[in-house]
């Protein structure tokens, strides 16, 4: 009987989500683009943000994060945002309102376990939070929609103060920036970070190649924009959220300024070797493109990547603010299509090529025709006929 070892013992797999984290900060407001720019897949974004809004939830999930750590409720209860439903869903743990020790302990690059609301280095817990699910945060929302009433008198009284501020911008241009892309008379797409912004392009493929139109980038657009297999003209957008490679390539690059004209981050696109303008005002990135195409010309503004819903602008805003967005369309009027109406219509629109195809696939199944039922060889010889005695009645001229 042969000697039996003792077996090692299997290491056992560490319970919850376990990945890198990634630190975002203690503002408490948006999560940064450098952020989002670091995270990869498997990673723990370490966030501090109130009321996780969409568009940062679809940036997150399309990073392929493992978890999200939150120090700040994500769910506050003033309105119904929708960013941590959309993790959820996704599956992805999030671990809400830990509180802001959680920053001072963490340090970027470490690996980090969530699990049962308790977030660890090591065996060690080091803060503890609330663990979301699809059930929780329902419920949260359904009590955050009884919020909406005061949002939308916050979102009119900011509305108003914008229009007070920035009134010489929006009715006579004051302010707005000159370009070297020509925009006067031409149609201009224009494609902001929006998380359906790569299905809308997509669909719009027929409409930019036969139309041509000026290609404009707001943040995370012009890198949707490049993915698509196109250049855009125009790059507008923070310093932080501008692609610098991307840039380079572009005939002008807008980004905000303050209303003193001082512009944020201007030293990080100058050692780029980037030269931007800025635009004074304080609209958001996203509204300053379309009031560049508006003032410039554009007979035709295509959105790509906006979301123009009640529940968008608020959950864009968490404090009611981005008046900006409103007013914006108002003053382009029926200059504005969304890009969704215009995919629609481009695709039911016949097309001078396509006419001559059809007359085309029309003369050949007619000549088809004719050489199956014999009367092609009677055409062929009454032609014939017509050709030799047209050539000799010339002879007989000549002669």
């Amino acid at each position: 009987m042969g000697i039996k070892w003792p077996r090692g013992r299997t290491k056992e797999a560490p319970v919850g989500v376990v990945g890198t984290a990634r630190l975002g900060g203690r503002s408490g407001g948006e999560v940064s683009p450098e952020l989002l720019r670091r995270l990869g897949r498997g990673d723990v974004a370490v966030i501090d943000q109130v009321d996780l809004d969409r568009a940062t939830a679809h940036a997150l999930v399309d990073a392929g994060v493992a978890g999200v750590v939150n120090a700040s409720p994500s769910i506050s209860g003033r309105y119904p945002n929708l960013g941590p439903e959309i993790l959820t869903e996704a599956g992805v743990a999030l671990l809400d309102d830990v509180g802001d020790a959680v920053l001072r302990r963490l340090r970027d690059g470490a690996s980090v376990r969530l699990h049962d609301g308790g977030v660890y280095l090591g065996d060690e817990e080091i803060a503890r939070g609330f663990s979301q699910t699809p059930e929780t945060v329902a419920d949260q929302l359904a009590e955050a929609r009884s919020g909406l009433a005061a949002q939308l008198e916050a979102f009119s009284a900011n509305t108003t103060e914008f229009m007070g501020r920035e009134r010489a911008m929006l009715l006579d241009g004051v302010g707005v920036p000159g370009l070297e892309t020509a925009m006067n008379g031409r149609a201009v797409l224009v494609v902001a970070p929006g998380p359906d912004r790569a299905a809308e392009l997509r669909r719009l493929r027929h409409f930019v190649r036969e139309e041509r139109p000026v290609l404009v980038g707001v943040g995370g657009g012009a890198d949707a924009l490049k993915a698509a297999g196109w250049t855009p003209s125009v790059v507008v957008g923070t310093a932080l959220e501008i692609d610098p490679e991307l840039a380079r390539k572009a005939v002008d690059v807008v980004i905000p300024a303050d209303l003193d004209g001082h512009i944020a981050g201007l030293a990080r696109l100058q050692d780029a070797g980037i030269d931007p303008v800025g635009f004074p005002s304080s609209a958001n990135p996203e509204d300053m493109a379309l009031i560049l195409a508006q003032r410039h010309g554009a007979s035709l503004v295509v959105a790509c990547g906006f979301d123009a819903t009640l529940s968008g602008f608020l959950d864009r805003g968490r404090t009611g603010s981005n008046p900006s967005t409103v007013l914006t369309r108002l003053r382009l009027g029926p200059t504005l299509v969304d890009a969704s109406a215009v995919a629609a219509l481009h695709r039911h629109r016949v097309t001078t090529g396509a006419v001559l195809l059809l007359l085309l696939a029309v003369m050949a199944v007619g000549a088809t025709a004719l050489l199956a039922s014999g009367v092609a060889e009677a055409l062929v010889l009454l032609v014939r006929e017509g050709w030799t005695a047209a050539v000799a009645a010339a002879q007989g001229v000549r002669g």
